[in-house]
């Protein structure tokens, strides 16, 4: 089943990245590499995505799509990393209410029951929108969809309440442009402006707990939109409007990357008294690059300290609304990318950041030491070491910086992809609980000094 765009964000391809795990013998190759993915450092925490970012105050968490999660990789995958989800469709209004009054919750349940049976928090997505709206919606007076918009709010926030850490209320009511206008929508175009905070005052006498986002895509930058999002926002701090939260989607490109100013956006919505969210997140791209671009938002959000949580827009490349484009931490395969190790790493998680849903059996750690230097060169060594666990077979992903290449591996077997290289042992798989064993290589810096990147030790 197709997924609905989560925005009006135009889905632009861009080339599979499919780092894959190594296999053969000592070799002399030579790797041309571009970029820095995140150094895997000492860690803070030693779990999943969920457990590095609760260890930093906040959530890392994914969107879900309840058809999914009978497949296993996909259920494996989803409980193993992350600590909070966000229905991608199945609370939307069409969803739960196709016919008015007649309200139908049994997939969007589908998904908090999960959620909740493994520890998870869980994002409300959406109660009032343009798209994804019923027919019947577009077709009532004013005084009709007055009514129709709090009894949904109030019909959908109640069936969840005490289930829900926070709610997009209302989402993407702005233009894009330069115009900072309101969007045509029947909520707009009838119930005229103040449709926003009567939304947001309908959502806070039914549930006083959860927060109360608006969310919109295209405001991670300041411009004329989130310009006006910023006005909104301020003005209804200023008049004691109910508003806990903006949420920022976050959808990336080569067209539209990862704005210089990201981190001061959000910083000078949360000087507002809100806390800002990223809700939507997806960087399409591969390799080393689409790993630095994660890492700056992830460094973003860790940076300012009202930023609650990030929530990437689906588990796997091959769901994802902009699959060409390969935007997400796990490949089709669900092999962690060099964008999960990167954000593993900004997070400060080291090891095997959990069972990816491959079968994994136990733990592993590798830390990166330069055992020699010389002009134009250096011998780096990998340790592997076992965690809780005897294992029997391991896989060390390396990223090497920009310009250098490696001339020769030892106690290890490469493969590459891009600037990557993996390694897996020649004979030196099986260790015992706490044991240890090393792989090391050398390296011409044509230039550049900087260390190698030492990703994420699976097991296998």
């Amino acid at each position: 089943m197709a997924q609905i765009p989560p925005s009006g964000v135009p889905a632009r391809p861009q080339p599979p990245a499919r780092v894959r795990r190594a296999l053969s013998l000592v070799t002399a190759g030579v790797l041309a590499a571009a970029g820095v993915v995140a150094v895997a450092g000492s860690a803070e925490a030693t779990g999943a995505l969920g457990d590095a970012a609760a260890a930093k105050g906040r959530y890392f968490g994914t969107a879900v799509a309840a058809n999914h999660l009978g497949e296993a990789a996909y259920a494996s995958t989803l409980d193993a990393q992350f600590d909070s989800v966000t229905p991608e469709n199945e609370m939307k209004w069409d969803a739960v209410e196709s016919t008015r009054n007649a309200f139908s919750f049994s997939a969007a349940d589908q998904i908090v029951s999960h959620a909740q049976a493994k520890g998870m928090k869980v994002r409300g997505h959406t109660l009032v929108w343009h798209s994804q709206l019923p027919g019947w919606v577009s077709g009532l007076s004013a005084t009709d969809l007055r009514s129709a918009m709090n009894n949904h709010i109030t019909q959908v926030m109640t069936h969840y309440k005490g289930k829900i850490h926070s709610w997009d209320v209302v989402n993407e009511a702005y233009q894009d442009g330069s115009s900072g206008a309101r969007r045509s929508s029947p909520f707009q175009d009838k119930l005229g402006n103040g449709f926003i905070e009567e939304a947001f005052r309908t959502a806070r006498t039914v549930d006083a707990d959860a927060k109360l986002c608006y969310n919109d895509y295209n405001t991670d930058g300041q411009n004329a939109k989130s310009n006006a999002v910023y006005a909104m926002v301020k003005d209804f701090k200023a008049r004691g409007v109910p508003i806990d939260c903006v949420g920022f989607q976050s959808h990336f490109n080569s067209n539209s990357p990862v704005p210089s100013d990201f981190q001061a956006n959000l910083q000078r919505f949360a000087d507002l008294g809100v806390d800002v969210q990223i809700t939507e997140l997806d960087i399409e791209g591969s390799g080393s690059a689409q790993a630095a671009n994660y890492t700056k938002v992830v460094n973003a959000c860790l940076a300012v300290t009202r930023c609650t949580g990030i929530t990437v827009w689906g588990v796997t490349d091959k769901y994802s609304w902009r699959s060409s484009g390969t935007p997400l931490l796990f490949d089709g395969d669900y092999n962690k990318k060099p964008a999960y190790d990167a954000v593993f790493a900004a997070l400060g998680g080291s090891g095997g950041g959990g069972d990816d849903g491959g079968g994994s059996t136990g733990a592993c750690t590798a830390t990166y030491a330069q055992t020699s230097t010389w002009n134009g060169g250096y011998n780096g060594q990998v340790t592997v070491k076992a965690g809780s666990a005897g294992i029997t077979n391991w896989t060390v992903p390396v990223t090497i910086p920009s310009a250098q290449t490696v001339s020769t591996v030892w106690n290890g077997t490469p493969t590459t992809a891009g600037n990557v290289m993996t390694v897996k042992p020649t004979w030196n798989g099986t260790l015992a609980a706490g044991a240890s064993t090393s792989f090391g290589f050398t390296v011409t810096t044509n230039g550049n000094t900087a260390a190698p990147v030492v990703g994420t030790c699976t097991v296998s």
